[in-house]
């Protein structure tokens, strides 16, 4: 990982910020860091100074396509290239409603952020990535690949992602960029406590459901995505990868 650029969205806390420092310890060259929360990021900046990692950070909102474009622009400026990306930041809207009650709103929020913005994400970095080598891992859910009540706009905002994702990896392969979705379960983070606090999810039930019945922590899902990002995965494209069962 010496000596390459990362971009990452969602960084400011959860997996976004475990990730970042995951790839500061392995020793990359730099990070473009960015979230909506300031404060956030700057905590993150903070926990990265004990490492050498060349550190920029930026407040993008990930559904506004201007935003996005002009963090990917003023990274490859600053940084000099993009080697890869890391797309986590999301939302859990809503109060917990059923279908023929989803406020229009709180849809198209959802939607706006979590598969728009990945969208917004990729379409930028694939402009700058490197080639061949490059690498992006969007973060889907395990609400991706089935269906929960109460939960449609969040679930279908992740489902997207993953068609999303598959899609790419299909136009990018041939060029050696790899794209997967990375589709954490449930996570001790601050989106899945604040979902939980408005009914979209409940620890309980769950984790009671998962094989270890646990929640996990994000520095575990951070590892298996920077894994996805390395050199170690360089066959390996169009995935879809759940860290629990």
């Amino acid at each position: 990982m010496q000596g390459k650029v990362f971009a990452i969205t969602g960084a400011g806390s959860g997996i976004g910020q475990a990730t970042a420092l995951r790839l500061a310890e392995l020793g990359v060259q730099g990070l473009a860091l960015s979230d909506v929360n300031q404060a956030g990021l700057e905590e993150t900046k903070s926990l990265l100074a004990k490492y050498q990692t060349r550190v920029t950070l930026k407040k993008v909102d990930v559904s506004n396509v201007e935003q996005v474009d002009a963090w990917i622009r003023e990274t490859v400026q600053e940084h000099g290239k993009i080697d890869g990306a890391a797309n986590v930041a999301g939302i859990a809207t809503g109060n917990g409603q059923i279908t023929e009650s989803i406020d229009q709103s709180a849809w198209d929020k959802m939607i706006a952020v979590n598969l728009t913005g990945v969208m917004n994400c990729m379409r930028a970095q694939l402009q700058h990535i490197s080639r061949p080598g490059g690498s992006i891992v969007n973060v889907s859910s395990t609400s991706g690949l089935r269906g929960l009540a109460n939960n449609a706009a969040y679930a279908s905002s992740k489902f997207g992602v993953i068609g999303l994702t598959e899609s790419a990896a299909a136009e990018y392969g041939k060029k050696g960029v790899r794209i997967n979705a990375l589709l954490p379960g449930p996570i001790d983070t601050k989106i899945f406590r604040e979902g939980e606090a408005k009914g979209l999810f409940n620890e309980e039930i769950i984790s009671g459901g998962t094989l270890m019945a646990r929640m996990g922590k994000a520095e575990e899902v951070a590892k298996v995505l920077v894994f996805l990002l390395s050199d170690d995965a360089s066959y390996v494209t169009g995935g879809e990868f759940s860290t629990f069962s």
